[in-house]
């Protein structure tokens, strides 16, 4: 046992390693020669190197195939649970930083447009996933929603990579879009939830969807108020450990309980890590916490994208090839029109307004989750899974390319009073 368990960590450490090192060898690449931001090069080389590509086929001396399919597979999640681990706690200090980098006023200020455009956000593709899949031939009311579903998610950590790496997390586009993901995410939690709740029945429980509504909106907002009111509180706590290396050890364990209580009421955990970051944000430790943190960032957050970019199954996608087009095609305008349009009536010009709607484009690992979820459960079969899955590549893809322009190409995206009144 004690030789299996070692022989297990070897080959967990050689994986993290190569995937390490692979994904700042293809980031570098992508952001040198392709010119594009490297996240995009670390879900490339994700793809590459993962269990459904090269993966299973690169063989190493005692540790057989370097990624190849679990035995027992959780989820749909196609790689170990140790891995998946890994990218989860990746995941939650990337979103901790993100709320550490996030101007708090600012965000408050766009808390109300944020959410009308999470709304726009939901409406908008979950109508396009339930029609188009009734387009194209699914019979199955409870599959053509759960496509719905599966089509309103937004990956919060895909764009939060994209605006820190360009500095722009701090901008009004900025924090209306991680603001929106935020409300997305909970949103999509209720849509999941009735969703579910008529495959299995057949009938709208409104008792079982008003708890789920009022767990899960109601939890973020408070658990949200009470760290901001309480944050200087345990900033002062952890300014109270000075040895090297204490107060951002404690920080980052905050980060990871406050995750993990999300979690227990049915959001996401990286949601619970930007709150409490971004609770943190309007303290004097911010910034000093922020440059103790990068090191632990650079060595773990692109092990996520990495393994974002494993769990996509180009078999799955061969059968449902022109299904998979069509359903992406409508993901990408309606995700963009669905957020940009709000934006237009909130405060944001043209090109404001499709920076946000580029924002909240990718659907990343939650689309995947949810698309899971339908599997398992028997509410989809194998081409829906195979559908989402490309139109979660294709969406996770475009938003970098899309996002670092929008944002370059200067100028301010907000409608020239709003733009007067940000100035004074």
């Amino acid at each position: 046992m004690e030789h299996n368990m070692t022989h297990i960590v070897m080959v967990y450490a050689i994986q993290i390693g190569l995937i390490l090192i692979i994904a700042k060898i293809v980031g570098e690449f992508t952001e040198k020669v392709l010119k594009q931001p490297s996240v995009l090069g670390e879900l490339i080389a994700g793809m590459i190197i993962g269990p459904y590509a090269l993966g299973a086929y690169i063989k190493l001396p005692v540790v057989g195939a370097l990624f190849e399919l679990p035995h027992h597979i959780v989820s749909n999640i196609p790689v170990s649970t140790e891995l998946y681990t890994f990218a989860q706690i990746a995941a939650v200090i990337l979103l901790f930083v993100a709320g550490l980098e996030t101007n708090l006023k600012t965000f408050l200020k766009y808390a109300g447009p944020a959410t009308i455009i999470a709304i726009g956000g939901v409406i908008f593709p979950f109508a396009a996933g339930y029609y188009g899949a009734r387009f194209m031939g699914v019979e199955s009311t409870g599959a053509a929603l759960f496509m719905g579903a599966i089509m309103t998610a937004t990956s919060v950590g895909i764009t939060a990579r994209v605006l820190s790496d360009i500095q722009k997390l701090d901008t009004p586009e900025g924090v209306t879009i991680l603001g929106g993901a935020v409300v997305d995410d909970v949103l999509g939690i209720l849509v999941l939830a009735i969703v579910v709740n008529l495959a299995e029945t057949g009938n709208f429980d409104f008792g079982t969807i008003g708890a789920v509504t009022f767990k899960a909106a109601g939890f973020y907002v408070a658990f949200t108020a009470l760290a901001i009111i309480f944050s200087k509180h345990i900033a002062k706590f952890i300014s109270l450990f000075r040895s090297p290396g204490a107060s951002i050890s404690v920080a980052v364990g905050i980060s990871f309980v406050c995750a993990a209580i999300f979690e227990m009421f049915g959001l996401a955990m990286i949601i619970g890590a930007y709150s409490i970051g971004l609770a943190l944000s309007n303290t004097k430790i911010a910034h000093e916490l922020e440059e103790k943190i990068q090191g632990l960032y650079s060595a773990t957050v692109p092990v996520f994208f990495v393994i974002m970019g494993m769990l996509v199954d180009f078999r799955a996608m061969k059968t449902a090839l022109v299904f998979g087009l069509v359903i992406s095609v409508l993901a990408i305008i309606t995700k963009v029109l669905g957020c940009g349009i709000p934006a237009k009536f909130v405060g944001f010009n043209t090109r404001g307004a499709w920076r946000v709607g580029v924002g909240m484009l990718p659907r990343g690992e939650v689309a995947l989750i949810v698309a899971g979820i339908g599997l398992s459960r028997g509410v989809i079969g194998a081409e829906l899974f195979g559908v989402s899955i490309m139109m979660t590549m294709l969406t996770t893809l475009l938003a970098p390319i899309f996002l670092v322009p929008a944002f370059e190409h200067g100028g301010s995206g907000q409608h020239e009073k709003h733009h007067k009144a940000e100035k004074k």
